[in-house]
């Protein structure tokens, strides 16, 4: 699998999620980043491939919500033509500052190991494109 074709796949997941209406899964009202504001760690990780959540402490409605984006994964893969098996990692970071807003961070990773880790901001997420060193 390409990587570009895994970068889509993580950045329309991921936008998916950030939205709060969880039309991937029918429709399922939550706010990520109000959730991950809300706690000292100021970010919440979601693990798409396990179901797991880091740092600022998920609800349970979160949290039921981050299994059924994880049990839907192989169905969205599958209809934009690539195997779930070849994901490695896809994680996503949450969170929102006075910079950016709400941003998040996605991490991809095929069987190869090939990598990208790539952020967005705003809602729906937009490429932040960081200043080039001159």
């Amino acid at each position: 699998m390409k990587l570009g074709t895994l970068k889509g796949i993580g950045h329309n997941f991921a936008d998916s999620f950030a939205s709060g209406l969880g039309l991937l899964i029918g429709y399922y009202a939550m706010n990520v980043f109000a959730e991950a504001a809300a706690a000292d760690e100021g970010y919440l990780i979601v693990d798409f491939i396990t179901g797991a959540t880091y740092g600022a402490p998920a609800s349970e409605s979160l949290q039921r919500a981050v299994h059924l984006y994880r049990d839907t994964l192989p169905e969205f893969c599958e209809r934009h033509g690539v195997n779930a098996g070849d994901i490695r990692v896809l994680q996503v970071r949450f969170g929102t500052d006075v910079v950016h807003g709400p941003h998040f961070t996605v991490t991809v990773e095929n069987h190869a190991g090939r990598r990208s880790v790539d952020r967005y901001v705003g809602i729906p997420g937009k490429r932040l494109h960081r200043a080039r060193k001159m």
